[in-house]
This record gives C-alpha cells, sequence and structure tokens, in this order.
C-alpha cells in the first residue's frame, strides 16, 4: 500500500483516454465516463443487440434477425455499444498491452451479466489459434473470464475450447463471409466435461455474432446444456 502512494505520487494515474489523473489504474475521467453508452434494457432476449428507444417491446422480446436465424447460443449480453470511444479502449487493451483496462471492464460485465454469471458451471474465453496467441502473446478474451471466474467462485475452463484452425481477422468482413470464415473452426478438448453444464463464454466485442455462435454449436455438440455470452461491447447498427 505504501509503495503503492509512493509510485502515484511520482507517477499518478490517469485516464487511457483523456490523460487526466484519476483516482486508480484504469478508471476512466468524469467526462470519459459520461460518454460511454451503457446497454440497458429493451434489448434483444437472445442476442442482446438493444431495442431503439422508438420501439415499445415487452421484457423477453426476441429481435428479427435471432427469430429469422436462432443463434446456437442461448443468450448473449454486452456492457456497452462498441463505438468510437469503446473502440479506442478495446483496440488499446486488445493489441497496445494496456491489460490494466481489464480492470474498468470486467465490473462493466458483472453488470450487465449477473444473471448470467450466476447460472455458470464453467466460465471460458473464447480461444485464439496457437499461432495469433504466440504473436499477440496474450488472450485477451482469457483475462477477463479469469478475473470474473475467480471473484465469483466459478469453474475457470480455458483448455476445453480451442480454436484448431487459424482463421483469418474478422474486422472488414460481411455478415456472411464472418459464417464462412469461422466456420468449424472450433473443437473440444475435453467433451466429457460438458453434459448437462452451463457455460459462460467470454469476449471482447461481439459484432455479428459469428464467433461466439459458432463456439457455442461446439459446446453444444460436446453436451454442455446451456451456453450464455457475455462481452465488454457490442456493435449496433445505426
Amino acid at each position: 500500500m505504501i509503495l503503492k502512494v509512493m509510485l502515484d505520487l511520482i507517477v499518478p494515474p490517469r485516464c487511457p483516454i483523456s490523460g487526466e489523473i484519476v483516482g486508480d489504474t484504469g478508471q476512466l475521467s468524469a467526462d470519459v465516463w459520461n460518454q460511454i453508452h451503457f446497454i440497458s434494457a429493451p434489448y434483444c432476449a437472445t442476442c442482446g443487440v438493444p431495442f431503439s428507444a422508438a420501439h415499445v417491446v415487452e421484457d423477453g422480446a426476441i429481435c428479427a434477425v435471432c427469430i429469422a436465424d436462432k443463434p446456437h447460443y442461448d443468450s448473449a449480453r454486452a456492457a456497452v455499444v462498441y463505438d468510437d470511444l469503446t473502440r479506442q479502449m478495446v483496440l488499446r487493451y486488445k493489441h497496445g498491452d494496456h491489460l490494466y483496462l481489464a480492470r474498468a471492464f470486467t465490473p462493466w460485465m458483472e453488470r450487465a451479466g449477473y444473471d448470467l454469471i450466476a447460472a455458470a458451471d464453467y466460465i471460458l474465453p473464447v480461444p485464439l489459434h496457437w499461432t495469433r496467441l504466440l504473436k499477440r502473446r496474450y488472450n485477451q478474451a482469457a483475462i477477463l473470464a479469469q478475473a470474473l471466474a475467480v471473484k465469483h467462485g466459478k469453474i475457470y475452463a480455458p483448455s476445453v475450447l480451442k480454436r484448431i484452425r487459424a482463421t483469418s481477422p474478422q474486422g472488414r468482413r460481411g455478415a456472411k463471409d464472418r459464417k464462412v470464415n469461422v466456420k468449424n473452426a472450433f473443437a473440444i478438448n475435453d467433451r466429457g466435461a460438458l453434459g448437462g453444464k452451463t457455460v459462460l463464454l467470454i469476449d471482447d466485442v461481439m459484432t455479428s455474432g459469428a464467433t461466439v455462435n459458432e463456439c457455442a454449436k461446439a459446446l453444444k455438440q460436446a453436451g454442455a446444456d446451456v451456453v450464455h455470452i457475455l462481452s465488454v461491447a457490442r456493435a449496433v447498427k445505426k
């Protein structure tokens, strides 16, 4: 504690976006905080995409996309809308070694998916292929998954699900191409472990949902009873 106080006096913690001095590492300044769009009800009961405020919907409503093409996962939630501001944070965390941002992200995820966390038997991350993990040196989703599992006394199982094919980045692909890109890219290491279990799959960003849906398909085929998805951010079409 004394060392931390001395370090903060010498190099005070700053907001990762504005650079303003804040109380602790990973905290955001008040101005930046007020610009973040946290996702709250009403949202699709399946994929978690927020409904427009102009539409009146009942609890448990499902969006047209999920009705037309039901996902393999049972439900998905995200803490914030993936926009210019949160994209900066996620990319710095994911590619810039700003791992301290996990301190900000995990409480957001707890707020968005408290019931999903409570129901989970296993918490595991969307896996990286070993070639990408070697290049990046860490799996950003695994850091979040482990933090949530430890805090809530859940089984952290990063080795259950594996990526067996080195897929190309999804970023610039359309929805159909994303599905093709990740098709059959995941497999299960321990098929006997998942029978009748509820799995919470963690990722940093959910865009089209193609990656987590393919993961959920593999988990369900291995015997998982329920698969939920929880991410930091969710891409939302305007």
